[in-house]
């Protein structure tokens, strides 16, 4: 369901995020992400260069 790749896993966060939700911590709680995971999706991000912006509500 979520993408490995970095670079989709951008796309598909930002999209979510945009669409249909209004933070990442909405977003994780809807859609059941571990604490484990969401961690590794912000580093996997962070890694790329790309950090979370909550006034943004994005992947910036």
């Amino acid at each position: 369901m979520i993408p490995k790749d970095p670079v989709m896993l951008l796309s598909f966060m930002n999209m979510k995020l945009r669409d249909n939700y209004s933070s990442l911590d909405a977003m994780f709680e809807d859609i059941d992400i571990s604490a484990e995971e969401q961690k590794e999706i912000v580093e996997k991000l962070k890694g790329i260069g790309y950090v979370y912006d909550s006034e943004k509500n994005q992947f910036s």
